[in-house]
C-alpha cells in the first residue's frame, strides 16, 4: 500500500508546476492571446520565489517575490502583444530566450555562480496535520502549498467559465467585436488576463524552487511547453488541462521508477514526451480553439 500512495505522492509532486502553468495558460489564451512565454514565466517565478527567500528568510515573501516576477514577465508579454500588437509567438519565444539568459546573468551577479543559487533552508514543506494516515501522499498533499494550488486550480475552472468576469475573458477571446459593443475594453481584458495567467504559473514556479531548495540555471526543463499541450489537450478547460497534467506526470514519474531497471535511457527520457504526443494525437482533433486566438486587436475591428 506504501508503495502505491508513494507513486500517486510522486505523480503529485510532480503534476502541481505543470497544472499551475496550463491553468494559467488557460487565462491568457481564453482571452484570445497565444502565450508560448509561459516557460519564461515559470522559469522567472521560481528565480524570484528563491531570490526572496533567500534574501529575507521568509517562505512567504519569497513566494510574494515569486509571483511579482512572473506577473511583470506577463505583463511585457501582454504589452508587446496586445499593446504594441506585435507577433504573439515571437513575443513568446523573446520572453522565454530573455527568461533564461537573464536568470544565468543574475546568478552570476548576486551569488557568484551561474549554475545554482544557494541553497534554500527556510522551506514550507512541512504538511498541515490531519494528513499522516496518507503516508507519503499525505506528506505532499498535505503541504500548505498544495493545497493553494488545488483551491487555486478549483477556482480557476468555477471562476472562468461560471462567473461574469469569466464570461469576459472568454468573449475577448472569442468575439472582440461584441465585447467591444457592449463597452468593455479588450485590450484592457486581454492584458489582465495575462498578467492573471502569469501569476497563477508563478505560483507553480514558487513549487518548483522549494521542491528543489534553491534555484538552478533553467530549472523550468521545458515544463512550460508541456503544459501548454496539456491545455490544448483540455480543450483551454482549466479542469481538463489539469487531468492532462496529471497524465504527463504519471509518465515522467514512470519514467523516473523504470531508471536503472534496464530500460534503454533514450526510451525513458523519451517518454513524457511521446504521452504528450499520443495526448495531443487523440485529443486535439476535438479540440476547438477560441476563435479570436492570436488574432491581435484594433478598436474598431479585428486584424487578419
Amino acid at each position: 500500500m506504501d508503495l502505491i500512495l508513494s507513486f500517486i505522492a510522486q505523480i503529485a509532486r510532480i503534476a502541481v508546476p505543470y497544472a499551475l502553468v496550463a491553468v494559467g495558460g488557460c487565462f491568457c489564451e481564453r482571452s484570445g492571446v497565444v502565450n508560448i512565454a509561459l516557460e519564461g514565466i515559470l522559469l522567472n517565478g521560481a528565480f524570484g520565489t528563491a531570490v526572496g527567500t533567500i534574501a529575507t528568510g521568509s517562505p512567504f515573501f519569497g513566494v510574494v517575490c515569486g509571483l511579482l516576477s512572473a506577473a511583470s514577465t506577463a505583463l511585457i508579454h501582454a504589452l508587446v502583444t496586445v499593446a504594441a500588437r506585435a507577433d504573439q509567438i515571437v513575443s513568446g519565444l523573446a520572453v522565454n530566450l530573455a527568461s533564461l539568459a537573464g536568470t544565468r546573468a543574475l546568478l552570476k551577479l548576486l551569488y557568484a555562480s551561474a549554475s545554482n543559487s544557494p541553497r534554500i533552508t527556510e522551506v514550507p514543506l512541512r504538511p498541515l496535520p490531519g494528513f499522516g494516515f496518507l503516508g507519503p501522499l499525505g506528506d505532499v498533499i498535505g503541504q500548505p502549498l498544495f493545497l493553494v494550488a488545488a483551491a487555486v486550480c478549483v477556482l480557476a475552472e468555477l471562476g472562468l467559465l461560471r462567473s461574469g468576469a469569466g464570461l469576459l475573458v472568454r468573449a475577448a477571446g472569442e468575439r472582440p467585436a461584441a465585447l467591444e459593443a457592449s463597452g468593455f475594453n479588450v485590450g484592457g481584458v486581454r492584458t489582465i488576463s495575462v498578467v492573471l495567467g502569469g501569476l497563477i504559473a508563478g505560483l507553480g514556479g514558487a513549487w518548483l524552487a522549494f521542491q528543489q531548495n534553491s534555484f538552478t540555471d533553467g530549472m523550468s526543463g521545458g515544463r512550460g511547453y508541456i503544459a501548454l499541450a496539456a491545455m490544448i489537450a483540455g480543450k483551454w478547460r482549466p479542469a481538463g488541462a489539469v487531468a492532462a497534467c496529471v497524465l504527463f506526470a504519471a509518465a515522467e514519474t514512470l519514467q523516473i521508477r523504470l531508471s536503472g531497471q534496464g530500460v534503454p535511457t533514450q526510451f525513458l527520457q523519451m517518454l513524457p514526451y511521446l504521452v504528450a504526443l499520443a495526448v495531443l494525437a487523440g485529443w486535439v482533433g476535438r479540440a476547438v480553439p477560441p476563435a479570436a486566438l492570436g488574432r491581435p486587436y484594433r478598436r474598431g475591428g479585428e486584424e487578419a
